[in-house]
């Protein structure tokens, strides 16, 4: 069992075809090439968090993509598209979708988030930060990152997430502090 995070999966939302060039032709195309990037990462007993913004469906179409997106759990971070979608919230997620939530996994505490949130709780404590909503305008910092579908394609295990946070630059808000 692994637990993986994604977010702006946007499905149904034609708009994204043109705002984030996102490389298929029609809805349709993008709806199944993300369904099919997320049941290539994420195995029928592992654990997802999808950050926001799921999907524009106002109907059977939605209970459809979510039923044929893998996971033993499925867990919803609220986004900005969300809170306007009452079927969204509907859906049978494992818990309560939330607007924040702080995690652990595998020992290390994870503050997760639609928005990228500089002062996020615990910074100081080790805590690192995953959101969405930039669709890759700014991946993130040494302790925060974007886990959209725009930057990794498909949902990202805690590995390579903690490998990609290595390489990015110090968020440094006040002098030694924070790193």
């Amino acid at each position: 069992m692994a637990t993986l995070f994604t977010a702006d999966t946007h499905f149904g939302l034609a708009v994204m075809l043109d705002l984030d060039s996102r490389p298929y032709g029609t809805v349709e195309e993008m709806d199944g090439a993300i369904i099919q990037a997320w049941n290539g990462a994420v195995g029928p007993d592992d654990v997802v968090w999808h950050l926001g913004d799921f999907s524009s469906y106002r109907d059977g179409r939605l209970e459809e993509v979510f039923g044929r997106l893998n996971g033993r759990e499925k867990h919803l971070i609220v986004g900005n598209h969300d809170e306007e979608n009452e079927l969204v919230l509907a859906l049978p997620w494992s818990s309560p979708p939330q607007k924040h939530e702080t995690i652990w996994v595998d020992g290390q505490m994870i503050f997760l988030d639609h928005h990228p949130t500089i002062g996020f709780p615990n910074i100081g404590k080790g805590a690192i930060h995953l959101f969405g909503h930039m669709h890759g305008r700014w991946q993130g910092s040494r302790k925060c990152l974007d886990v959209g579908v725009d930057v990794w394609g498909r949902p990202v295990g805690l590995p390579e997430i903690m490998r990609k946070l290595r390489e990015l630059p110090e968020m440094k808000l006040f002098p030694g502090q924070f790193g």
